[in-house]
């Protein structure tokens, strides 16, 4: 007999997620991965909003995302979906809207299961990841060094917890 263990799984979450989830969900599998964990810990990302369904992320954030050796090319938006919250172990949101916005939609049995990514950055008084959408390219990189610390943070948090090597 052998014993399996049940992934912990994490979705990640912003608005129309083309640009903030998606770079998260890449850089924490490349993290994961990284590590030899890439078969303990499942990774995903959503939007609170559909406007973006099936589109890859940001071209911009992609560029960004290259210039630190992440490739998002391979993503594509999705909607928050009811089963998510049942589904995931962590439900991420990068902003304190989108955070409440699920809280809206969640049964309340799974609201725990709601947090702010940068609950888990390694350090800053940050807490939300601001969206750049509208901005220029440094607020791609501003997402990415919040991103980078979350991710660390966010894996030493689930290794502890999780007792996973």
């Amino acid at each position: 007999m052998t014993d399996t263990v049940t992934p912990v799984r994490v979705l990640f979450v912003c608005m129309g997620n083309i640009c903030r989830s998606p770079t998260a969900e890449g850089v924490f599998r490349a993290l994961v991965r990284a590590e030899g964990l890439a078969g303990s810990i499942e990774i995903d990302s959503a939007g609170t909003h559909d406007y973006h369904i099936g589109h890859p992320p940001d071209a911009r954030a992609q560029a960004a995302a290259a210039r630190r050796g992440y490739d998002l090319s391979a993503l594509r938006a999705r909607q928050v979906a009811h089963g998510d919250f049942a589904a995931f172990d962590y439900v991420l949101a990068m902003d304190e809207h989108n955070r409440r916005l699920l809280l809206q939609q969640c049964p309340p049995r799974h609201r725990d299961r709601i947090r702010l990514f940068l609950d888990f950055a390694e350090y800053g008084a940050r807490r939300e990841v601001p969206d750049p959408y509208y901005g220029g390219p440094q607020g791609f990189d501003e997402v990415l060094d919040l991103v980078e610390s979350g991710a660390r943070g966010l894996l030493r948090h689930i290794k502890k917890i999780n007792i996973i090597n």
